[in-house]
């Protein structure tokens, strides 16, 4: 990253407990202002991580950064996978997923669970296909938690990142800009318990290395058949890797 962006700037917390702390925090109103956000494009991108994940048919899944357990939940509806996990750092996001997961008898093969992304609990090559969506950035140790993430995907294994981005032509760069600096903070202090949330979702996002840049970063850790997928004008990108 070009420079380090927390959550609080002024805390004594390192940004892994920051962000821990953010999550919780917002964790009760982070669906509908997501839907809010992204003006509900966030749900047709996890359709398309969920797609690529199914073309593979993998028998084990795990979430990482899994939030509220959409994406997690959707794999144990659309694809034959027999062990899914969802894998947060944050408690509040963790319990809306669980509620979620009780509400359909096919979301009971979902394991939710509390953890580090960047030392997951986890033997080598445990899972067929690894996910991460909107949470990448919030690493502390990028390259740590892309190590790790290597580390336990299987030989052949899918690695998908679904992430936001900035997109790069006229006028849409400039739209973005405008949107990320002026709009959103100003939705973050009208519908959010915490103001600073979402000034740093949109400070994260804008100096986070998008595109060929993170594509190479993941070609360093070994990763293979690397390629990303612009979505919506480049507000949001796909990554596909294996190993």
């Amino acid at each position: 990253m070009e420079k380090k962006v927390t959550p609080y700037q002024e805390s004594s917390l390192n940004k892994k407990e920051q962000v821990e702390q953010m999550f919780d925090t917002i964790s009760e109103e982070y669906d509908g202002l997501n839907r809010v956000i992204s003006l509900g494009t966030d749900v047709s991108w996890r359709k398309k991580v969920v797609k690529f994940v199914k073309q593979k048919n993998p028998k084990s899944i795990l979430d990482i950064a899994t939030g509220t357990g959409d994406l997690a939940l959707q794999f144990a509806q659309k694809t034959e996978a027999e062990r899914i996990v969802g894998l947060d750092l944050s408690e509040g996001m963790l319990s809306i997923a669980k509620k979620k997961a009780l509400k359909k008898p096919s979301n009971t093969k979902v394991d939710f669970i509390k953890g580090d992304s960047e030392n997951l609990p986890f033997e080598d090559n445990s899972f067929d296909a690894i996910t991460v969506s909107f949470g990448i950035r919030n690493f502390e140790d990028l390259n740590k938690g892309l190590s790790e993430i290597y580390r336990v995907l299987s030989p052949g294994g899918i690695f998908v990142i679904l992430e936001t981005s900035v997109p790069t032509k006229f006028p849409w760069k400039q739209g973005y800009h405008i949107y990320s600096k002026g709009i959103l903070p100003i939705i973050g202090k009208v519908f959010s318990k915490d103001r600073v949330a979402y000034r740093y979702l949109s400070e994260s996002a804008s100096v986070f290395p998008h595109g060929e840049k993170l594509n190479n970063i993941l070609r360093k850790i070994g990763f293979i058949e690397v390629e990303n997928k612009p979505q919506t004008l480049g507000v949001a990108t796909i990554y596909l890797a294996s190993k």
